[in-house]
């Protein structure tokens, strides 16, 4: 988002953390951008800048009182009393709102490590098996059916918290299943004032080489950092990582290449 969009989604977010986060209210908040996705004529009324922000935040109580909780409410006047730079940033931003919603709640309950394992966990079995993320991506197949799949394949097995997440990336609202469990993964670190590492290797690595791995990469940037590590075979000794744009490829095959390209040059 940039401009109006980006400084009223802050301010939803100031709100969001001014309210008590109940285990429902992520749920409410994505619902709402649901109803906004398939109702233009709403989405463009309640982001109108013509329209005085009294009549925007009237709309929302007229439809949505005694329907939605009182956080839920108090989030949605915030975010509609915003300006914003096209009208379906406001529907991203009650998206993006419902997974720090979540996060929250997952913090609250001292459970927001678990959720954050669990969801890197999830995205690397999708990605492994392709049978399974050619269903949960097949846009031919009904988005209840593949929630209800991603439900079964989680029940039981996960947090509910990471089924509920689980079945709105299913959802996706117009994004790729992978962007959007990436999304929530870095929601999850975001909340812990960390970042996200991706560290491929060709062998696992131990848990004192994690941390010691862990360590530098903060004292570089200055921040704690999260890894998620994967055992990749494509990786010829060495480790590379990944920091959001950022790439440090220390593999045996980029130097390799290195090699390569200057004596091509």
């Amino acid at each position: 988002m940039r401009g109006a969009s980006k400084e009223s989604l802050a301010r939803a977010q100031e709100a969001l953390a001014g309210v008590t986060v109940s285990e429902g209210l992520g749920d409410e908040l994505f619902s709402i951008a649901k109803v906004l996705d398939g109702n233009g004529a709403l989405r463009r009324a309640l982001t109108d800048p013509a329209r005085p922000k009294d009549s925007r935040v009237g709309l929302v109580e007229q439809l949505f009182s005694g329907k939605i909780s009182a956080q839920a409410l108090e989030v949605l006047r915030v975010a509609v009393g915003g300006r914003w730079v096209s009208s379906r940033d406001l529907g991203d931003t009650l998206d993006q709102l419902s997974v720090e919603a979540e996060m929250a709640y997952a913090d609250s309950q001292g459970k927001l490590d678990e959720i954050e394992d669990e969801l890197f966990r999830l995205d690397r079995v999708v990605a492994a098996e392709r049978a399974l993320a050619d269903k949960l991506t097949d846009r031919g197949i009904p988005v209840s059916l593949r929630q209800e799949l991603i439900r079964g394949l989680l029940q039981g097995k996960a947090d509910p918290v990471t089924v509920r997440l689980a079945e709105r990336a299913v959802d996706g609202r117009g994004r790729s299943l992978a962007a959007t469990m990436r999304a929530y993964q870095v929601a999850a670190a975001a909340r812990r004032n960390a970042s996200i590492a991706t560290v491929r290797v060709a062998t696992d690595l131990t848990e004192g080489e994690r941390s010691r791995l862990a360590e530098a990469l903060g004292r570089q940037y200055g921040r704690q950092i999260q890894l998620n590590v994967i055992v990749d075979e494509n990786v010829v000794g060495g480790v590379r990582v990944d920091i959001g744009d950022e790439v440090i490829d220390g593999t045996i095959a980029a130097r390799l290449e290195e090699a390569q390209r200057r004596i091509a040059g």
